[in-house]
């Protein structure tokens, strides 16, 4: 314990140094508040039971003077303790762990009883205090950028997560939610409520497209995890591409698309099959286009172009990275949900670089955590352990597959695997050809049911069972060769304007 305390002391006296130094090369002293400090203390020695209304406010490292800190900190173990707080078991207590001399000695702690008359205003001063600190800390924090910058031995990448993720705590120790009272969040829920009286679709929450699925989760709701599972190419990109398609074009939400796996232009080539019916060859550029065919793009593609849909294919994205993107994207376009494709492919801290159970979990935490801040869900993709592939009958995935993490799991609001029998050759009836299982197997708000859907390989997509409708492709005259639908009989003048027209 005693080594763990001089650690302590020596980090906060060499940030106090560091600040002092930095103070005087601009020719400024380091925020700070001494006098409120002074105040604040006073008044806990006098109002001993004030320390309940800023125990959950202020710590230690919120004073800059040091007599003061180790004041208060001699303040919050007569609290955790449940002794009573007066200028004589503050005494006793600075005696015991030898800081009595260095605060001032019983002088000290009478003047500072005699700072304020009354403990008005506490909770006030306590924000300013907390205000002086975040400054100070951002200060060090600019301090070891500085530092680490200067060091070549240092990763870019490394330098750059650290200082997104102290950014990050720290604003996080700055973002706290008030205790609110049953009154107040019935109110609210009660509000929500009635706005949703006025929906025609029946849902609470953000379409997906998915009739079968909205029907059970009643869209996707604000601050929940999602995760979609399943084994490589058994469909997890086709299903989210489609729905963020179905979201941004036909419902008009706006999604931010974080595609780890695949390019941007590999994404947008799939979204034009899916859209165009022309087939993956030509869209690839495997082959040419005729010019009906390019008249046919530029006509169904026109909606596409209009979407709401935002795509960031940044190779290895950290978690720190993801959240950054992810608030000013809600804050910029007023993002209604977001895709991660997929989970295992993010950076998670770098301390935990090698522990990848570990790695993975802190990344499914502040996905959560993210999700809750920003209030918009977040689907991730996962994949799914080789167990499925091993074990024998229909291969249906369970929540014990879920790759690298128990946490995964625990975290996630929904959990729903992608099962398709035809891909294990299991199902040799040609009229179920392309039929997918989605199993939501956890669903923390709702029931766990198994919704059916199709998955149409040549469009690469998903659609509802009930969807009967195909994209009308080049019909084919009587000889074989292929005409012209009845979408192309428009004039083709505007065929090569096409590339303007989605700029």
């Amino acid at each position: 314990m005693a080594n763990n305390t001089g650690k302590k002391k020596s980090s906060t006296a060499s940030k106090n140094t560091n600040l002092e130094m930095i103070g005087l090369e601009s020719g400024k002293k380091p925020p700070q508040a001494t006098e409120i400090e002074e105040a604040v203390l006073g008044a806990l020695l006098l109002e001993p039971n004030a320390i309940t209304e800023v125990m959950d406010v202020l710590t230690p490292e919120c004073f800059y003077n040091e007599a003061n800190r180790k004041i208060f900190q001699a303040i919050c173990t007569l609290a955790s303790s449940h002794r009573p707080i007066d200028i004589f078991t503050v005494t006793e207590e600075l005696k015991k762990v030898n800081d009595l001399e260095i605060c001032g000695g019983p002088y000290y702690l009478s003047q500072l009883s005699m700072r304020i008359g009354a403990a008005a205003h506490l909770d006030y001063h306590a924000k300013i205090l907390v205000q002086k600190y975040i400054q100070r800390e951002l200060i060090n924090i600019s301090y070891q950028v500085q530092k680490n910058s200067f060091d070549d031995s240092m990763p870019v990448d490394d330098l750059l997560d650290n200082t997104q993720q102290s950014i990050f705590n720290l604003a996080d120790r700055n973002m706290r939610r008030e205790t609110r009272s049953v009154r107040e969040v019935i109110t609210d829920t009660i509000e929500n409520i009635m706005a949703n009286q006025n929906r025609t679709d029946g849902l609470s929450g953000v379409p997906s497209g998915y009739t079968g699925i909205d029907t059970v989760t009643l869209g996707w709701q604000a601050s929940d995890l999602i995760i979609i599972a399943a084994r490589p190419s058994m469909g997890k990109t086709a299903f989210v591409l489609t729905m963020a398609r179905n979201m941004t074009v036909d419902h008009k939400v706006p999604v931010a698309f974080f595609s780890i796996e695949m390019s941007s232009e590999q994404l947008v080539k799939r979204l034009m099959i899916s859209e165009t019916g022309l087939a993956p060859e030509k869209i690839k550029g495997g082959r040419k286009l005729q010019e009906y065919e390019l008249a046919q793009m530029q006509t169904r593609l026109a909606a596409l172009t209009e979407a709401p849909l935002y795509i960031d294919d940044t190779p290895s994205l950290g978690i720190n990275e993801f959240r950054s993107k992810a608030r000013r994207l809600v804050a910029s376009a007023g993002i209604k949900l977001i895709i991660i494709d997929y989970l295992q492919l993010m950076s998670g801290p770098s301390e935990l670089r090698g522990m990848r159970e570990q790695e993975v979990a802190a990344i499914s935490r502040s996905l959560k955590a993210t999700a809750k801040e920003l209030n918009v869900p977040i689907i991730a993709l996962s994949q799914l352990s080789r167990a499925v592939e091993t074990r024998g009958g229909n291969k249906r995935p369970q929540l014990s597959d879920l790759r690298e993490s128990g946490a995964i799991e625990q975290d996630a609001d929904i959990v729903m695997f992608i099962h398709r029998p035809d891909y294990y050759g299991l199902d040799e009836d040609p009229s179920q050809a392309g039929l997918a299982e989605i199993i939501i197997a956890k669903h923390r708000n709702g029931e766990v049911k198994d919704v059916q859907m199709r998955f149409r390989k040549s469009e690469v997509k998903f659609v509802d069972i009930t969807d009967s409708s195909l994209i009308s492709g080049p019909e084919l005259s009587q000889d074989g060769a292929t005409r012209e639908s009845i979408l192309n009989n428009g004039s083709l003048d505007n065929v090569y304007d096409f590339e303007n027209s989605i700029s």
